[in-house]
């Protein structure tokens, strides 16, 4: 790579890091073709940028970005897991890939949001429930007390009804 190409790379992956949610990194050391082809796969399903950088270039296109608490990181072989959607989808699949015991692949560490993770907090957010579910228990909850305050309003009618029966019964009977 000549020096202009090398600087085009790191402008680009420096505005990749400013937009990025969670930045993951891992070494990809010992994996083979077909490995690395299904990791990739499932990370696009997952809508996670992967690449392969040069630890050099990433130091520089992390200066003056939040990811720069990556640094001490940046040793052997690299490989960046980008995310700007979902960081607990990134996380699953990076995580479910590094426990496999057939793969080579280890995660090294992250960030998200501006905060360091460990490989301890990476699988943490990776036990997390996805964001669809954390949205349909949040709106399970805020629906709960309309439906609550519904049957309330629902059985006073209701009680009235019965009890009016229970008094033509009464009535018959005598």
């Amino acid at each position: 790579m000549n020096k202009e190409t090398k600087q085009q790379l790191v402008t680009e992956v420096h505005d990749k890091l400013q937009r990025a949610k969670a930045v993951f990194l891992a070494d990809f050391r010992g994996m083979n073709v077909g490995q690395a082809t299904d990791l990739r796969n499932e990370l696009r399903k997952a809508a996670v940028e992967f690449k392969v950088i040069k630890n050099t270039l990433l130091e520089l296109a992390s200066k003056g970005t939040d990811k720069e608490a990556l640094q001490p990181h940046f040793a052997g072989p690299t490989a960046v897991a980008i995310t700007y959607d979902d960081p607990v989808a990134a996380a699953k699949v990076l995580s479910r890939f590094a426990k496999e015991t057939t793969n080579p692949f280890t995660l090294k560490a992250g960030v998200l949001s501006g905060k360091a993770l460990s490989v301890a907090d990476i699988q943490a957010l990776a036990d997390l429930p996805s964001r669809e579910v954390l949205i349909a228990k949040m709106l399970g909850s805020m629906q709960a007390p309309a439906s609550n305050f519904v049957g309330v309003l629902a059985a006073v009618p209701g009680s009235f009804v019965r009890a009016l029966n229970a008094i033509r019964i009464q009535k018959e009977g005598h």
